[in-house]
């Protein structure tokens, strides 16, 4: 007995001095600080309020993930709201994603689209759009139904499972899955899903030693039959006028080898193709790509002026409509990225409301309507969206932050962080390990038959058969004084060639 009170006193003395010793420790800790802040001469508030001014930079950074669970709406939350993500979540998981009591949407803000239902809606529906042809003079045109596709997102901007879970729903989907321009890598190929190769101003991929276009590695990547067209690009939404930009710690061994480029070093894009300096030099490129290819071949860009695109079709016209490019992919101006400065993501660039009937008007101005298909990209990640593309003119239609929702992403906002919770945008294993592409392939699919169901069923409640048939007297647009419009007073309708 006299031993056990021995042991235990002896205990609780040595718990006593670990307890002092830690209060000791986080005493000088705090002293430390203190002794910092009032030092340091770049923060205001710490210098003022030395230690306790640190608490306003942590609240600062937890703010918008407390936001997003405690405090915001349903609608009022940006770039995604919780209502868009919940329905994305909800329709990649397979589940029943109807809503009860009534809508939470606000229908008086300016702009949104309201769809005019028909007296007498489509009495047989049906989710089979009809088959889109791309490069119909092509050697190996390209053919397709479905209503969304996978927008162009990197090898390296996002993670190899990421990358996996996209290949192989895309397969599972019947859609295609665009690279972004981060070049072809194994990943996107495994899952035998239809690929479109982008390429942007680096020439990643397709790249010789000294950063300059290679035609025998631009043969090789278009000699794969999952390729089958090309998109080049010369801007996207998030950063117009601005080339990529792939942080050093991102850039593995693996990636440095898909991309062409040194391990460990941050990529950077110029911010357009050095050989392109007019309209005549990009058609030159574009039938360039096509004769070595075999395979269509469009352009992706941000549209700011219809001065452009007049001078553009002028060109096309000039030399033959052959010279044409197969397709344009236009993005809005308000588009996603991993990393991209504010000046240029919140400032530059056409939305796509206003950018997508400005390029279909051009075309059909310019008789290129039937020549040159349509891609919209930008925000169009539940149905609605989709839906009011196909009314303006879009001939197909990607997003990009839909899919990735689609395979977990939780708009953390870490993007540029390599920190990505989820292990989407980021090379970290341990983070990678959260997802199971085998898993994420099955809501991939889920989320585009949930998509394809949904545009449809706004079609047939417009009274027509298929998404594609949908025209811009089928949606009206909400005016400034709280009234809606039709969209073809807007935007009057010409002879549509689609």
């Amino acid at each position: 007995m006299e031993f056990l009170t021995r042991i235990t006193v002896q205990g609780l003395s040595i718990l006593s001095t670990l307890f002092v010793l830690a209060i000791g420790f986080g005493v000088l800790l705090i002293v430390i600080m203190f002794l910092i802040d009032a030092n340091q001469s770049k923060n205001a508030v710490r210098r003022n309020f030395p230690v306790v001014g640190r608490f306003r930079d942590l609240f600062a950074r937890l703010g918008e993930f407390f936001r997003q669970y405690f405090f915001a709406l349903d609608r009022e939350e940006m770039p995604f709201n919780r209502a868009e993500r919940d329905w994305i979540y909800t329709s990649a998981a397979g589940e029943d994603n109807t809503q009860p009591f009534g809508s939470t949407r606000s229908l008086n803000i300016v702009g949104t689209p309201i769809f005019a239902n028909a007296p007498f809606p489509i009495l047989e529906e049906t989710n089979d759009s009809p088959e889109l042809t791309f490069g119909e003079g092509c050697a190996q045109p390209y053919r397709i139904r479905q209503l969304i596709n996978i927008s162009g997102m990197s090898y390296g901007a996002l993670s190899k499972p990421a990358i996996q879970s996209l290949s192989r729903g895309a397969k599972l989907a019947g859609c295609w899955l665009n690279t972004g321009e981060g070049g072809l890598s194994p990943y996107h190929l495994e899952g035998g899903c239809d690929i479109i190769f982008q390429i942007g101003t680096a020439k990643y991929g397709v790249r010789d030693e000294n950063g300059e276009f290679s035609v025998e590695k631009y043969r090789e990547v278009t000699g794969h039959p999952e390729v089958k067209m090309t998109e080049l690009k010369l801007a996207q939404g998030a950063k117009p006028g601005k080339g990529g930009l792939l942080p050093a710690s991102k850039v593995t061994s693996e990636i440095a080898d898909v991309r062409g480029i040194p391990e460990g070093e941050d990529s950077v894009s110029p911010n357009r193709h050095p050989e392109i300096d007019s309209v005549d030099d990009l058609l030159d490129f574009i039938v360039r790509l096509r004769e070595i290819s075999g395979k269509p071949v469009g352009i992706k860009t941000v549209v700011s002026s219809k001065r452009w695109l007049d001078e553009f079709c002028k060109g096309i016209n000039a030399r033959g409509p052959e010279s044409a490019p197969d397709f344009i992919t236009v993005d809005g101006g308000d588009g996603g990225t991993g990393a991209a400065p504010m000046a240029l993501m919140d400032n530059v660039g056409l939305t796509l409301r206003e950018a997508l009937p400005m390029l279909v008007d051009a075309l059909r101005e310019h008789g290129l309507r039937q020549r040159i298909k349509v891609i919209a990209s930008g925000k169009l990640a539940v149905p609605a969206e989709v839906a009011w593309a196909y009314c303006t003119g879009a001939d197909a239609v990607n997003t990009a932050r839909g899919f990735m929702f689609s395979i977990g992403c939780i708009q953390a906002m870490a993007c540029n962080t390599n920190n990505c919770p989820t292990g989407i945008t980021t090379h970290k294993p341990h983070l990678q390990d959260g997802i199971v592409p085998e898993t994420k392939a099955k809501s991939v699919a889920f989320y585009v038959k949930r998509m394809e169901k949904d545009v449809e069923m706004i079609a047939h409640s417009c009274g027509v058969e298929h998404a594609r048939f949908l025209r811009r007297s089928h949606v009206r647009i909400v005016q400034a004084n709280g009234r809606s419009v039709p969209m073809d007073d807007l935007y009057p309708e010409m002879e549509d060639l689609r």
